[in-house]
């Protein structure tokens, strides 16, 4: 398997006497074939600026920073897949900060591109080709024509044209999951937070949070526009808010007065769940999903991501058993790094929260981060590092009755009970 480099002009190519590596947290090391699948359809090629690609020279058979002016590339995968390797690369300037993507490791075997990855669910429904650019703008158009007053079409159409987030765009195109931002505030000062940084964090924001406070019936036309379907969701807490339950009494009366006139779709919140009685307040007012955000079960590593501010990880697991025992189909958004999410205390910390919060799925998600950074802010590893494959693995024995997926699954049976209401 070749190693792949970019040239200073961002050409990319294969080096017939280098053999590719990966990383897994710090340390570089040997890609197995069985780590490796074909480059999916949506994945894209990137260089990493201010890095050198590191190989295993064929002939030495010594590892060594590939010569000349060249730099690493990793791919950006698409929703569905899960990396299992960071590209094998080091600095060469270790004051630049990667920006803030998921970067997986790249090769070339068999004339094609090859990553360190696994497909973790089906991809389809967030295919990039399934959004025609033509029939989201006249839709957009529609939609803010037939409210005009309504902020949040306005503020949502820069998303899905400007953004291309796939999830405002299902807004507009009346399908499957559809956003409804809410909050301008947060409660937690995310290192990796992709709508807001501090200026001195040397992290771009890749987009702009939301900066005005929608009224309930905006909220409510975006909700009625969208919940057309059985099959629909509704989404507070998007990638352009901060925390949607600071906007709790919103959110709640929103929801009453969405399911006063309909039961038809689904109302999902994704959330940090820090707000405990918060939380409370919109399952009760009738949620019927949510999804949690969480990088780590053990406090040290969550408080030094998450910075949360005026609550703690157990404020989060109560929530999520609040709303498991009301009904609520509960998951978590689970951000997933090589090298320390398949770290052994790390492990064992999220498969005893998973059961005592009778999660219902797991939905990996690669951690958009500059590594270096990532890794001087967290807690050193403390036990055996097992590798992303079989960490998967494991959690599929040790957790039987929870779905390892990328996104929601709304089971048979509760598609049933909710349709006979």
């Amino acid at each position: 398997m070749n190693l792949v480099y970019a040239d200073k002009d961002g050409n990319v190519y294969d080096h017939p006497e280098y053999s590719g590596l990966g990383r897994s947290g710090e340390m570089v090391i040997d890609i197995m074939e069985e780590e490796l699948i074909p480059l999916p359809e949506g994945a894209t090629l990137v260089s990493l600026p201010h890095t050198r690609p590191v190989g295993i020279h064929n002939r030495t058979g010594k590892m060594q920073v590939v010569p000349g002016e060249v730099t690493a590339v990793g791919a950006l995968l698409p929703q569905g897949f899960t990396r299992l390797m960071l590209p094998g690369y080091a600095k060469s300037d270790s004051t630049q900060l990667l920006p803030l993507f998921g970067y997986t490791a790249v090769v070339w075997k068999d004339g094609g591109f090859y990553v360190a990855a696994e497909q973790s669910d089906e991809p389809e429904r967030w295919n990039p080709r399934n959004c025609d650019p033509d029939e989201l703008e006249l839709k957009v158009g529609e939609l803010r024509n037939k409210y005009s007053e309504n902020r949040l079409y306005e503020h949502l159409s820069n998303c899905a044209l400007g953004y291309e987030c796939l999830t405002a765009s299902n807004t507009f195109l009346g399908r499957w999951e559809g956003a409804v931002p809410v909050s301008f505030s947060c409660n937690a000062g995310c290192f990796g937070c992709i709508s807001e940084q501090p200026e001195d964090s040397g992290f771009p924001a890749p987009q702009t949070r939301m900066n005005f406070r929608p009224t309930v019936q905006e909220v409510v036309e975006v909700m009625m526009e969208h919940l057309r379907t059985p099959e629909s969701i509704i989404s507070f807490g998007q990638g352009c808010e901060g925390e949607p339950s600071t906007q709790a009494p919103i959110i709640i009366e929103a929801i009453r007065e969405v399911r006063r006139r309909t039961n038809t779709g689904y109302i999902n919140i994704n959330t940090n769940a820090g707000l405990t009685d918060h939380i409370r307040g919109i399952v009760d007012a009738g949620l019927n999903l949510m999804r949690v955000s969480t990088i780590s079960a053990l406090d040290e590593h969550y408080n030094a991501y998450y910075k949360p501010r005026g609550y703690t990880l157990k404020n989060v697991e109560k929530s999520l058993r609040y709303a498991a025992d009301k009904g609520v189909l509960t998951s978590i958004n689970y951000l997933i790094f090589p090298g320390v999410t398949d770290r052994e205390e790390e492990m064992e910390a999220m498969i005893e929260f998973a059961r005592r919060t009778d999660l219902k799925l797991i939905q990996l998600r690669n951690l958009n981060i500059d590594p270096e950074s990532y890794l001087k802010l967290i807690p050193p590893a403390q036990g055996e590092i097992y590798g992303m494959k079989q960490m998967l693995e494991i959690f599929r024995q040790e957790l039987p009755n929870v779905v390892l997926g990328s996104y929601t699954h709304i089971p048979d049976d509760l598609m049933k009970k909710h349709l006979q209401r």
